[in-house]
């Protein structure tokens, strides 16, 4: 073989090999975001490294993240940068699952979601809010399974604008409506729904009362209201240095105010006016470790991140992306030791009802 046609057909092989290796490898293709669309969400793409400063600013000043008036900036830049590599690299629905024997990571976040709904007791043509929605992965998975109307709510602008495509493309978009908007003032009646639920959302609210209040206002009477809170366990110690290390990891990468205890969650609901009809950590055995997609996607990490920094480099992808999907990558660190050591669970359910009256 002469020179010439080695060169050749190496050039074909490595185009064909990048060409596969960023627009078919992976999840991106099947959940609807290819590496080469990598954006900073509605931020503009020379500004996306400044805002991700900026939401390390945040840190600097932590007394500002505790408060209403500055978390929904903070929430929504961090989802600015966080959104297409979140439904990239891990799909629609932005939450964990319990690992299910023999079910693929969808089925398992599919059964994890409809689960949720089968709780509130809803039926076919009921309207129920999904409070801190997303892109809308939950909401067409319950929406399709109930056959309730759900109405969503996310802070984040450009969510909203990817939930509106997804919902059309399954034929999902007269059953499923998003708002743009914060749920802890929320654009909507009082007594307007027929259930409401949140996945994994209201962590970002600086108070929980703040958040539980605004759905109690806005659910008719007798209606039940479940949600899937991350909060650290009876087994977390104050006093551990690593413990502390790993629970501030978290709440660094994921734009939390500050964890909770598992033992406030009740009483923040009691204190705004639900009964507590169920609570429990859905993450305790018998269930299956749901940590274990973050351990499995490490080669999928370096996969990507190269991947990304080659489209960065080349200035398809912004400045700035590389950092936030490396800054997830540490997160997902914390995120298992956190699982592991038994300290943290993002799936401590709390099913919870609004009285028919107040002497109910």
């Amino acid at each position: 073989m002469d020179s010439l046609t080695l060169f050749s057909t190496a050039a074909i092989v490595l185009a064909g090999g990048l060409y596969w290796f960023v627009c078919l490898l992976g999840s991106a293709e099947q959940k609807g975001k290819r590496a080469v669309d990598l954006s900073g969400g509605s931020i503009a793409k020379e500004k996306v490294q400044d805002n991700y400063k900026q939401y390390w600013s945040f840190f600097r000043r932590p007394k500002e993240i505790e408060t209403a008036e500055k978390v929904p900036a903070f929430v929504d830049t961090f989802y600015n940068l966080v959104t297409d590599i979140y439904e990239w690299g891990w799909g629609q629905s932005f939450h964990f699952s319990p690992a299910v024997p023999g079910k693929s990571h969808r089925d398992a976040t599919r059964l994890h979601e409809e689960m949720a709904v089968d709780l509130i007791n809803v039926k076919p043509g009921d309207r129920i809010l999904d409070a801190g929605c997303g892109v809308g992965g939950p909401m067409r998975a319950i929406a399709a399974h109930s056959g309730a109307n759900v109405v969503g709510i996310t802070i984040n602008e450009y969510q909203v604008k990817r939930a509106r495509a997804h919902n059309k493309k399954a034929g999902l978009d007269k059953l499923c409506e998003v708002v743009c908007g914060n749920f802890l003032e929320m654009p909507f009646a009082e007594g307007s729904f027929d259930g409401a639920y949140s996945i994994e959302a209201t962590c970002h609210a600086p108070k929980l009362e703040e958040v539980y209040g605004e759905i109690y206002r806005v659910l008719k009477p007798g209606a039940y209201y479940v949600s899937y809170e991350w909060v650290t366990t009876e087994l977390f110690r104050g006093d551990d240095d690593e413990h502390v290390e790993v629970i501030h990891g978290i709440e660094r990468g994921d734009a939390l105010p500050g964890l909770r205890s598992y033992i406030d969650i009740a009483a923040a609901a009691k204190k705004v006016g639900f009964e507590v009809v169920q609570e429990k950590d859905l993450a305790k055995p018998p269930s299956q470790p749901w940590w274990t997609r973050l351990k499995m996607g490490r080669i999928a990490y370096w996969r990507n991140h190269i991947l990304v920094t080659i489209l960065s480099w080349v200035g398809i992808a912004p400045k700035g992306v590389v950092d936030v999907h490396e800054m997830l990558f540490v997160t997902a660190d914390y995120l298992t030791r956190g699982g592991e050591s038994g300290i943290f669970t993002p799936m401590h359910m709390i099913l919870c009802r609004k009285p028919e009256s107040k002497s109910d």
